[in-house]
């Protein structure tokens, strides 16, 4: 592995954190400009945009038939959110949550982790399979969009305190929006040149490059999003983002992937599965048997995670 992919890398995950910063700004204050409630805006414009980063990456990973890279993108996304990112916020910041706040989203998480598993299970993401994904993220936003009306006060207030307030003309915000998108293409081209050029220097498949290194690296606006969350007090933000991206990565990511061109899971072995199934029922566990989350349980999804890629990339 030479100076130039690390370098490559490197610039390729900036930009994408730059752009899918620039493309959440810009996408929700003109939403609500626009007529959306900051709320509404929260559960869809943002929920979005922190999952760009994987769907520009998957998109050029499977226009140059790089298809398990996409794969192992999304798979090794769902569990970094669950292992690092969450288990990170809890390490930063012990918080109460309201569990009736996620619970139907919690429960969504793991039916779409089962989805995912179950369709690739014969080797390959079908474009039927594609569009039975994409339909489902649909229905999602759409159930968000209306329950955003009846959202609990409480509720309501931490979502909106999520969403930067449209004091930018709209002219501006649609600028921004512009610009995310030309720096997500861009850090996505990069990201999966380097990563298939690491993969080869390595002796190894594209999908264990993007189950880790591709997978931290656009995991980085949750990783963002749900630490600052959590060190400003706010459990349920943090977990309803880091949940609301798996539901996002993998109906909509993989869905509108798989869509346009099905997809072989390759080196994504029954392992890697495995995991996702696993950190998505350990999640689903501390939710239902508590209030809180506490260090030793953030703890325990971060050694869980680290043990995981030290046995994935060996």
């Amino acid at each position: 592995m030479s100076l130039i992919d690390f370098a490559m890398l490197l610039a390729g995950v900036l930009l994408l954190f730059g752009g899918g910063e620039a493309l959440v700004r810009g996408a929700a204050s003109a939403g609500i400009r626009l007529g959306l409630s900051p709320l509404a805006a929260g559960l869809t414009i943002v929920a979005f945009g922190t999952s760009s980063p994987e769907l520009f990456v998957n998109l050029r990973a499977a226009s140059i038939g790089a298809q398990d890279l996409a794969v192992g993108n999304v798979i090794g996304s769902n569990i970094a959110n669950i292992g690092l990112i969450l288990g990170l916020s809890v390490l930063v910041r012990p918080f109460g949550l309201d569990v009736r706040v996620i619970r139907k989203d919690i429960y969504l998480m793991l039916a779409a982790a089962l989805l995912a598993i179950l369709a690739l299970m014969d080797g390959r993401l079908s474009r039927t399979e594609g569009l039975l994904l994409c339909t489902g993220i649909v229905a999602y936003i759409t159930f968000n969009v209306r329950a955003a009306s009846r959202a609990r006060a409480v509720s309501r207030k931490k979502f909106e305190e999520s969403v930067p307030a449209p004091q930018m003309p709209l002219w501006l915000s649609s600028l921004l929006v512009v610009a995310g998108l030309s720096l997500l293409v861009a850090g996505g081209n990069l990201l999966v040149r380097s990563a298939v050029d690491m993969a080869v220097a390595l002796g190894v498949a594209p999908a264990v490059i993007g189950l880790s290194v591709v997978a931290i690296g656009t995991s980085l606006p949750e990783l963002a999003t749900s630490v600052v969350a959590a060190f400003r007090g706010y459990g349920d933000m943090a977990i309803g983002n880091v949940v609301g991206s798996n539901i996002f990565n993998v109906l909509c990511v993989l869905g509108i992937t798989a869509t346009l061109t099905p997809l072989d899971r390759g080196a994504v072995s029954n392992v890697d599965l495995a995991a996702l199934l696993g950190f998505s029922l350990l999640l689903l566990r501390f939710m239902v048997t508590g209030s809180r989350m506490e260090r030793w349980e953030g703890a325990l999804l971060l050694a869980a995670f680290i043990l995981y890629l030290a046995l994935r990339i060996h």
